[in-house]
């Protein structure tokens, strides 16, 4: 594989990280250990442990959590206070299996076994089936001009998903990594004292703690986008696809990977009838003289070397989101051996599919917060303004250095409209870093990316998105999918 072909945010040395980090394989503690952890005393004193290790770095980085509070609370459910009680009363010799009872919902769907489960409503307005929203970046009509003022981009509904992610692993560090662009005037990754108490960069941090992923995010750093590549866990990519699979539009700049399909399982040999009638001769282990070693074949020197499977193909969605807790408290989604978070989508803006180089990051998340993106639909210039086309030249900049130009679609419309249009500012020189990138490619990427955070910022008036979303809490997120 050519360097061009990897991401320039892969780890500097992919052998530093863990082999379940690198070549997506989830790890899994073992059952004792998770048992223990997950008990109500386990509970008790593991977030006992992780207060005060928040309460001695709050000073230099923000809670698990994503904020400043110090103060982490276990996850106790009424079940699990009716069950010790029961214990306890019987003297330790009964004990009560709770069934797991959750909220009523319409629809219940569970995909790929018992890695995520998705709990969703009915959403009046909110589009059941996904749209393709290609035709925002490619009407020949508007010769390749984004439509920011299509009333598409004007969100109505926001649809609520609750999504049950479980794991098997106890809880570490997450491996996080930072990017500031170098379109600002200050290109240091270190905050000024004016921003050094600012909370905004950690909103999706909730994500990651939630599925025993700790994340340490330095006070003293400003990045533009925080993107983590570990611990893997396969319900991301699952998370990823369902999110994208709900969203009311799609921008599709890719070919979905073909569909692998899976041998057919092996015939079981049949068992004996009758093993208590067999001779016990035949469970006495004999002495047997070893045979003597046969000398091996000579390797032809014409045989040609074994060829290594090329890495999968990934993709990458990025798409706006809104997390909340499953019940008020963040410690409520943090149950032992799953996360329980609810998901927020906005049909005003559509999700963007991607082809992602190898090492592309696992998740990431633009630190600006919805809060802010409203700040520049209201008084700032809107989708016309100079802040808006800083926010999209920094995605566009770090997307630069995850996407597979090589796999990038694009219209043959859109081709024809870019060359005739000569633009520099939207074309720009055909290689990336090394990398050959087709007329047009850039300038595809980019009008997807104008297209999600015009979105964003259109829905500051939303009244939808005023009542069921939390601004503070809710951001542009990418995952990195199948």
């Amino acid at each position: 594989m050519s360097p061009s072909q990897v991401s320039e945010l892969g780890p500097v040395d992919p052998s530093s990280l863990p082999g379940e980090h690198w070549d997506e394989t989830e790890s899994k503690a073992p059952w004792i250990v998770r048992k223990l952890a997950g008990s109500l005393t386990g509970r008790v004193v593991m977030s006992s442990y992780e207060s005060f290790r928040a309460a001695g770095t709050s000073v230099l980085c923000l809670s698990p959590w994503g904020d400043s509070s110090p103060l982490l609370l276990p996850c106790i459910r009424f079940r699990d206070l009716v069950m010790h009680a029961v214990i306890a009363g019987t003297g330790g010799m009964a004990a009560v299996a709770a069934p797991v009872m959750g909220p009523v919902s319409d629809a219940v769907v569970s995909s790929f076994g018992d890695t995520i489960v998705v709990e969703m409503g009915l959403h009046a307005g909110f589009d059941v089936g996904s749209k393709i929203a290609d035709d925002l970046i490619i009407e020949k009509s508007i010769k390749a001009v984004i439509p920011t003022h299509s009333s598409r981009l004007h969100t109505t509904s926001v649809k609520t998903l609750l999504v049950t992610l479980k794991y098997k692993h106890t809880m570490s560090d997450a491996s996080l990594g930072f990017f500031r662009s170098s379109l600002h005037k200050d290109p240091s990754l270190f905050a000024t004292v004016k921003d050094y108490l600012a909370v905004e960069k950690g909103w999706f941090s909730p994500y990651l703690f939630a599925s025993n992923r700790r994340p340490v995010i330095p006070r003293t750093m400003q990045p533009d986008v925080i993107f983590c590549h570990g611990p893997f866990l396969a319900g991301d990519y699952q998370v990823g696809e369902k999110l994208l699979q709900e969203s009311a539009a799609i921008v599709h700049l890719c070919e979905a990977p073909p569909q692998v399909e899976l041998p057919p399982p092996a015939a079981e040999k049949p068992k004996d009838p009758y093993p208590k009638y067999r001779p016990i001769s035949n469970f006495i282990a004999r002495h047997r003289t070893p045979e003597p070693p046969s000398t091996p074949p000579a390797e032809s020197a014409s045989e040609a070397p074994t060829i290594l499977p090329s890495p999968p193909e990934r993709r990458m969605v990025m798409l706006l989101l809104g997390l909340k807790p499953h019940r008020t408290l963040w410690s409520t989604s943090h149950r032992p051996d799953e996360s329980v978070i609810n998901y927020m989508l906005l049909n005003g803006c559509p999700a963007v599919v991607l082809p992602a180089k190898q090492g592309c990051p696992l998740v990431a998340w633009d630190t600006i917060t919805l809060e802010q993106l409203h700040k520049i639909g209201k008084s700032e210039g809107g989708v016309d303004g100079t802040k808006f086309k800083g926010v999209v030249d920094v995605l566009f900049e770090y997307l630069s250095l995850c996407v597979d130009w090589s796999r990038i679609i694009v219209p043959r419309d859109l081709e024809d409209d870019v060359r005739q249009d000569g633009d520099s500012e939207k074309v720009a020189s055909n290689n990336v870093e090394g990398e050959n990138v087709e007329p047009g490619s850039k300038h595809a990427v980019r009008s997807a990316i104008e297209v999600l955070v015009a979105g964003a910022v259109r829905s500051w008036d939303s009244k939808a998105v005023k009542e069921d979303v939390d601004l503070d809490r809710a951001g542009i997120a990418i995952f990195r999918i199948p």
